[in-house]
């Protein structure tokens, strides 16, 4: 009799993660490495957030909470999506988790059955397919290439849905991609949902406000109200309050669903931390005057990494709306021999050579769903890309 679960033997560990630990190794050696292959902001947490989560210490705020959230928090919660998405919740609504990835794992565990299907746009985050394979459901993927902006069309998502499709799971903007999907890019694939009232939507809206330029942030309950009673709206604190460490994630969704999340949260984690908690009610209502310069910094750092990469032979690199990765095209990278003697076959090897050679480390596309590309997180200073952005083109130009 095995001893560990044949469940385990269908996922596979985060590419990401890997990457970030054989840089850290190689860092651990003396080598000099850059790391573009963490997706967390680099600035500090405001420290108006930090004080709320010093002060619950100071005042005993330290014990066991309600299951999925202390009622402040989802009261600020409730008051969050009117104020930014104009989305009537109560806080029966709502529920709170240690970080968007759980509440993502619990809404799909709560729902999925053998045979029931979950449509993912590719490039996706990497750890969806794996999360809907936990769950005892089927990830669908769906290509979506440089063609498309790296967006799932209406076309593309009426060829996928079939009997079986629970969900439909996408994140906007995007990891890694960076793409955002506008109202009118939403509201062509709201009308399709609308014929088929099986699907229900799981938007990952956590890089809901970096966004940048002329792009405007909308989710699929906002653009299309008829779609609401269907849709668990998921966010958090990490990426925009730079809080990825205190782990506290959210959605909205309808009640019978929370209720469901709740019920498994309450047997395996039980309540986010405490303290956390406390921080992420300042976090939502408190100033939000940060997140513009925040904001101007990304850009700033997008553009120059963005111009860095169209530089080198054989990359195409997009402008992304937001988030603060870009996703280039290597197509014309591939089939070549690296001046360390590598031969390019895919862009695994791409990212393994680069990383060997020129000592940056970045994420290889497969790992996302969709080949040739990689992706760089450009959440560090200006510096570190330009002399990592120096170091690829001069990769690019040895490939022979």
């Amino acid at each position: 009799m095995p001893f560990l679960s044949d469940t385990l033997a269908r996922v596979k560990p985060s590419s990401t993660i890997a990457m970030t630990n054989k840089a850290a190794e190689l860092k651990a050696q003396g080598r000099d490495i850059i790391g573009l292959s963490a997706g967390e902001p680099d600035f500090d947490t405001p420290a108006n957030i930090a004080e709320a989560g010093r002060r619950a210490i100071a005042e005993g705020k330290t014990r066991y909470t309600a299951v999925d959230g202390i009622p402040e928090l989802k009261r600020a919660i409730c008051t969050k999506f009117k104020r930014d998405n104009d989305l009537d919740y109560a806080p029966s609504e709502v529920s709170v988790g240690t970080g968007g990835k759980q509440v993502l794992y619990n809404a799909l565990m709560a729902t999925l059955n053998p045979g029931d299907e979950v449509i993912i746009p590719a490039p996706y985050w990497v750890s969806y397919p794996d999360m809907v394979l936990l769950a005892g459901g089927t990830p669908v993927t769906v290509a979506c290439g440089i063609e498309t902006g790296y967006k799932l069309t209406s076309e593309s998502l009426e060829a996928a849905i079939t009997p079986n499709t629970k969900w439909l799971l996408f994140n906007s903007p995007s990891n890694p991609t960076g793409a955002g999907y506008s109202h009118d890019e939403l509201k062509a694939l709201t009308d399709v949902l609308l014929r088929h009232d099986h699907v229900w939507v799981m938007t990952d809206d956590m890089y809901e406000h970096l966004a940048f330029g002329d792009f405007r942030f909308t989710t699929p309950a906002q653009v299309e109200p008829g779609l609401k009673d269907r849709t668990l709206t998921v966010n958090g604190v990490s990426k925009a309050y730079a809080m990825t460490g205190w782990r506290i994630g959210y959605a909205a969704g309808p009640e019978p669903l929370i209720r469901a999340m709740a019920k498994l949260q309450s047997q395996s984690t039980s309540n986010p931390c405490s303290v956390s908690q406390w921080a992420a009610v300042e976090a939502l209502n408190g100033p939000q005057d940060f997140i513009a310069p925040n904001n101007a910094v990304f850009q700033r750092r997008r553009d120059l990494v963005v111009a860095g990469l169209n530089a080198a032979p054989g990359v195409t690199c997009p402008v992304p709306d937001g988030a603060f990765y870009v996703y280039p095209d290597i197509s014309g990278c591939i089939g070549k021999t690296s001046a360390g003697g590598t031969v390019i076959a895919d862009d695994e090897a791409f990212a393994t050579a680069l990383l060997e050679e020129e000592g940056v480390a970045v994420v290889f596309g497969a790992a996302f769903g969709l080949s040739p590309n990689f992706r760089v997180s450009y959440a560090t200073s200006d510096a570190a890309l330009e002399e990592a952005c120096a170091r690829i083109r001069r990769f690019c130009e040895g490939l022979r």
